[in-house]
């Protein structure tokens, strides 16, 4: 029988049983996050079974739901997103790619042609999660270039600024990818150009997706002290932006490698407040904007390290909504992946190896992948499955095709 509740009624239902409350004990974890006395306990039992039925919390209630599971409002209840592309580059500018390069051949530009290469930039941006790594890192480094050689025309200083924040974005961009394809180095020497363009142009944001940018380099290769010194410097640098979220949530992501359950929650809840005072984006494809839906997944991460296995399952589930359309199009391929190596791990953990597996093949099979951050959600996998299930054929079989994913990339192999 199929359910249909809105996704929100469904997922507060989930959150609550994964946490094994009762609906009054959901409403008395609430009264905790409320800012004001609410309703007698039989009254809000009643409202919170309507709102586990399909009738919408308001405005008021959404927030302390939300916060309630740990989490921001948006991810819960998701605001309209937009979803564009080339077109929009010639809505919002006049200009098809050819008349934006011939355009840059004068030696000034104008303030049309900088704008047409802003939307440019956003819309590389926003083709990350799912452009082919090789196409996305040639059009980057395309676009890149072309930036970069505006420098030698006649800007004002304004422009000048401009120039250098464009430049900073396309290389984080490129360097990304870059490191998703398993080339360290050039990745990492990308990564500085993009911190010395930010330092140049005083461009706090960019600087502080420099620095998370390493923060992630350190959290796929096991430096963890790294990570958190990483992302305490660019939490300095950039306090308020976005990538202050995503900061804390490596924070918390190495603290739990680093088995310091209490450190997670404190860089997670700090992560969520940060999260849940910013405006909801307008274009959450964006690689470098936080979206509510992202904090979810750096939730889960989390919780599948700590063992809080219903937690990461539920989590998990709402990745994978969230990362796919109703026509079953992946739109975040690279969460997803990660989304099924923790439902293989929390299958494992059951004991369920042939589910197991399944999630842990799947989560190998997509076509846009960040190499680095796959193989080290699937190693944790793997070191469940050779603990437990060390003697099944099909076991065996798995930690062979991971091992061969990671002898194909050098750096990178798990152990």
């Amino acid at each position: 029988m199929s359910d249909e509740r809105p996704a929100w009624a469904r997922r507060i239902a989930a959150e609550r049983m994964a946490r094994n409350w009762s609906q009054l004990d959901a409403v008395k974890a609430l009264r905790a996050h409320a800012p004001t006395e609410l309703p007698a306990d039989d009254s809000m039992v009643r409202q919170w079974k309507r709102w586990e039925s399909g009738a919408k919390p308001g405005d008021f209630y959404q927030p302390i739901i939300a916060a309630t599971f740990g989490t921001v409002t948006h991810a819960i209840f998701p605001a309209s997103s937009r979803r564009d592309g080339d077109k929009e580059i010639l809505a919002a500018s006049g200009m098809e790619t050819l008349e934006i390069v011939s355009r840059l051949n004068k030696s000034d530009v104008d303030n049309a042609t900088l704008e047409a290469l802003r939307i440019t930039t956003d819309r590389l941006c926003s083709e990350y999660p799912y452009m082919p790594s090789e196409q996305l890192l040639l059009e980057g480094r395309q676009w890149l270039r072309r930036v970069v050689e505006l420098h030698s025309k006649s800007l004002t200083l304004t422009q000048h600024r401009e120039v250098l924040a464009l430049s900073g974005w396309l290389a984080l961009l490129v360097g990304c990818v870059e490191y998703d394809t398993g080339d360290r180095h050039a990745a990492e020497t990308t990564r500085r150009a993009a911190l010395s363009l930010a330092n140049e142009a005083d461009h706090s944001e960019v600087a502080g997706w420099g620095h998370e940018m390493r923060a992630w380099f350190s959290l796929t290769t096991g430096d963890y002290r790294g990570v958190i010194a990483a992302a305490q410097a660019g939490a300095e640098v950039a306090p308020n932006h976005s990538v202050a979220v995503q900061l804390a949530a490596q924070e918390a992501k190495a603290w739990a490698r680093l088995g310091d359950r209490r450190q997670v929650e404190v860089a997670l809840d700090r992560g969520r407040r940060l999260l849940e005072g910013l405006p909801h984006p307008d274009n959450v494809d964006h690689h470098f904007v936080v979206d509510p839906a992202k904090f979810d997944f750096y939730a889960m991460d989390c919780y599948r390290l700590v063992g809080e296995d219903k937690l990461a399952h539920t989590l998990a589930n709402e990745v994978l909504r969230a990362g796919t359309d109703f026509d079953g199009t992946e739109r975040k391929p690279m969460r997803n992946a990660e989304a099924r190596v923790t439902l293989g791990v929390t299958a494992a953990r059951e004991g369920d190896l042939e589910q197991a597996l399944t999630h842990g093949e799947r989560a190998l099979q997509g076509e846009r992948q960040s190499v680095p951050s796959l193989i080290m959600t699937s190693r944790e996998l793997a070191a469940v499955i050779r603990d437990r299930y060390s003697s099944e054929p099909a076991a065996r079989e798995y930690l062979s095709h991971l091992r061969d994913l990671g002898q194909a990339k050098p750096g990178f192999l798990p152990s």
